[in-house]
C-alpha cells in the first residue's frame, strides 16, 4: 500500500512512508517507476479525452486490494473535469478512466449555475453521467429538486428520479414518485401521485408537465385543481399557476358548492373571473335547481353572469316534473337577494312541461318567487286551453293556487271538439291553477265570453255575453259556472242558427300548430310564414271575411 500526505495539484508536497519489510533505496526506485508509469498513462489518456484532475486532497492512497487501479482521496477533496467541479470528503478515482466515486458532503458545480449535492455520487466523466444518492439536492437557478436518488445526464442536462421527489421554485412546490427534469427546455415531467401547490391553489394528478420558466402546468392526464373559488378537472390542457388562468381541453369540469359546469372546452381566468365554454356546455345552478345548456357560453364567476347561445336550453327541474326551454340566447345574473338568480331568454323562446307549454319572443324567470314573465306575442297552452295576451306573468305559490296574469288583449280559447271553442276575452285576465289545472278565471275590463251552453250535458246553444267583470269556474277543463258581476249584456243563440262569424270572438287565433309537443320539440323553428299560415287556417270567421 502506498500513501501520499497532503496532495495539491499546484504545490505538491509528498511525504513518503516505507512499506513493511522494504528498504529505503528499493522504495525510492519503486516510487520513481510508479510515478513514471502513472504519468505516461495519464498523458496518453489525456490526448483522447480531457482527464479528471485531482486539484486537492489531504491524503491519497493507492492499493489494488481496494479496487483495481484505484486511488483513494481523503479530506477536502477537490476534483475538476472539463466544466465540472467536485468537492467531497473522500473519493475513489480510477487510473485510465474518468470515473469518480465521491462520498460525504458531495457537491458538484456545472457551468456556475447548476449545483448537485448528495451524500454520495458516482460520476462517470467518460459519458458525462452522475448518479446521486441520499439527501440529494439539485439546484438550477431558482429551481431546487429534492430526492433520495437522482440520475443526471450532464451532456443532455436531464435529471431523473423514481423514488419520490420534490421541486420547489419561487412560485410552486411540486411532488411526485417519478420525475424527469429537462433543464435546457425548462420542463419537468411528473408521473404518479403528482401534487402541486402554493397559497392560491392545490393540484393532484397522475401525469403532469411543468414549465419552470413561466409557471404553467400542462395537463396530460386526470388532474384536479382547487383554487380559492372553484375546483377544476380535466385530462388535457394547461393551468397558469401565476394568474389562475386555465384552458381545459378534455372532459373539463368546473364546479363549486353552488354551481357545476361541463363542456368540450373551457377557458377560465381566476383573477378576472372570466371564462368561455364551447361544445355541449352544461351549467347547473345547484341551489336553484336550474340547468343552462348550449354550445357556446361566456361567463364571469365573480359577478355570476353567463350568456349561452347555439342550441341554448334552460331546464328548471323539480321532484315531480321539469320545464325545458329553448331560445336563441339565454342569460343568467344574480338577483338583489343573495343566492337568488334571474334567467333571461331572448328571441324565439319555446318551452315544454307535461302540464304547460308555451312560446314568446323573450322571457324572464326570477328564482326568488318562481315568477315568470313572457313578452312579445306570448302564448301558453295547458290541457285544451290556449292563453294569449300582450304580456303574461306566471306566479307559483307553495300554499296557494298558482297565478297566471294576462295583461292587454287577454284571450283564452278552450277547445271542446272539432270546430267548437269556448272563448274568454278581456283587458286583464287572472287565472288560478290548482294541481297544474285551470281552476278559475277573473276578467277585469272589457270582458267578453263565448261559450256553449249545456242542459243535461247536451249543448243547446252558443252564449255570447259582455261584462266589465266576469268570474268563470272550470271543472275537468271545461267551463262549469260563469258569473257576470257588472252590467252583463248577452244573447243565447241555438246551434242551427249560428253563422261561422258568430262562432268566434274578434281576434280569435288558434295557434295549435305552434304548440311544443315534447322537450325535443322546443327546438323546432316557427318563422313568421309558419305563424301566418297557421293564423289563416285557425279562424273560420277571419277566413270568410
Amino acid at each position: 500500500m502506498i500513501k501520499f500526505h497532503r496532495y495539491n495539484k499546484f504545490r505538491s508536497q509528498l511525504l513518503l512512508f516505507p512499506a513493511k519489510q522494504q528498504v529505503l533505496s528499493i522504495y525510492g526506485k519503486i516510487l520513481i517507476l510508479l510515478t513514471g508509469i502513472l504519468f505516461t498513462s495519464q498523458l496518453v489518456f489525456s490526448q483522447q479525452k480531457q482527464r479528471v484532475d485531482i486539484e486537492q486532497a489531504d491524503f491519497l492512497e493507492a492499493n489494488d486490494k481496494i479496487a483495481t487501479n484505484a486511488q483513494r482521496l481523503i479530506g477536502n477533496v477537490k476534483i475538476r473535469h472539463e466544466n465540472i467541479l467536485m468537492w467531497c470528503d473522500s473519493a475513489y478515482t480510477y487510473t485510465g478512466t474518468n470515473k469518480v466515486d465521491a462520498f460525504g458532503n458531495v457537491h458538484i458545480n456545472q457551468g456556475d449555475t447548476l449545483h448537485l449535492y448528495a451524500r454520495k455520487i458516482y460520476y462517470n466523466g467518460d459519458i458525462s453521467f452522475a448518479s446521486a444518492y441520499q439527501n440529494v439536492k439539485l439546484v438550477n437557478k431558482n429551481i431546487t429538486l429534492y430526492t433520495d436518488t437522482l440520475d443526471y445526464d450532464m451532456a443532455a442536462n436531464i435529471g431523473y428520479y423514481d423514488n419520490h421527489g420534490k421541486i420547489v421554485d419561487s412560485l410552486n412546490t411540486l411532488t411526485s414518485i417519478i420525475g424527469k427534469y429537462y433543464l435546457d427546455n425548462e420542463l419537468i415531467h411528473f408521473y404518479k401521485n403528482v401534487e402541486a401547490y402554493n397559497d392560491n391553489y392545490t393540484l393532484t394528478s397522475d401525469t403532469l408537465i411543468y414549465n419552470t420558466k413561466n409557471g404553467r402546468v400542462f395537463i396530460t392526464g386526470p388532474t384536479t385543481i382547487r383554487d380559492s373559488t372553484n375546483t377544476l378537472y380535466a385530462e388535457d390542457g394547461w393551468y397558469d399557476t401565476r394568474t389562475g388562468e386555465a384552458e381545459l381541453l378534455k372532459n373539463p369540469l368546473v364546479y363549486n358548492e353552488k354551481q357545476r359546469m361541463t363542456a368540450n372546452y373551457i377557458k377560465y381566468n381566476e383573477l378576472e373571473g372570466d371564462g368561455k365554454a364551447l361544445g355541449n356546455v352544461r351549467m347547473e345552478d345547484l341551489e336553484n335547481k336550474a340547468i343552462v345548456a348550449g354550445n357556446t357560453a361566456l361567463f364571469n364567476d365573480k359577478n355570476e353572469n353567463a350568456t349561452v347561445t347555439d342550441s341554448a336550453m334552460l331546464i328548471i327541474y323539480t321532484q315531480n316534473d321539469s320545464l325545458y326551454l329553448h331560445a336563441d340566447t339565454l342569460r343568467t345574473m344574480p338577483d338583489t337577494i343573495p343566492d337568488e338568480k334571474i334567467f333571461m331568454t331572448y328571441y324565439g323562446t319555446r318551452f315544454f312541461r307535461t302540464d304547460v307549454q308555451g312560446k314568446c319572443d323573450s322571457m324572464v324567470y326570477y328564482t326568488r318567487d318562481s315568477l315568470v314573465q313572457l313578452f312579445h306575442q306570448p302564448v301558453i297552452w295547458s290541457e285544451g286551453h290556449q292563453l294569449t295576451a300582450d304580456f303574461i306573468e306566471m306566479k307559483q305559490h307553495t300554499d296557494a293556487p298558482d297565478e297566471l296574469i294576462m295583461k292587454n288583449n287577454g284571450f283564452i280559447i278552450s277547445k271542446l271538439d272539432s270546430g267548437r271553442f269556448d272563448q274568454i276575452k278581456g283587458k286583464e285576465l287572472t287565472g288560478y291553477l290548482v294541481n297544474s289545472k285551470l281552476n278559475r278565471i277573473e276578467v277585469n275590463g272589457s270582458g267578453q265570453t263565448l261559450y256553449y251552453a249545456r242542459q243535461d250535458e247536451e249543448i243547446i246553444g252558443l252564449n255570447r255575453v259582455e261584462s266589465s267583470r266576469i268570474f268563470i269556474k272550470f271543472r275537468e277543463g271545461k267551463i262549469f259556472r260563469i258569473s257576470f258581476l257588472q252590467a252583463p249584456d248577452g244573447i243565447l243563440k241555438p246551434l242551427f242558427s249560428l253563422t261561422e262569424e258568430e262562432k268566434t270572438l274578434s281576434g280569435f287565433d288558434w295557434k295549435i300548430n305552434l304548440r311544443p309537443l315534447s322537450r325535443y320539440d322546443i327546438f323546432r323553428k316557427t318563422d313568421q310564414k309558419t305563424e301566418s299560415d297557421n293564423n289563416s287556417h285557425s279562424s273560420p270567421a277571419e277566413n270568410k271575411k
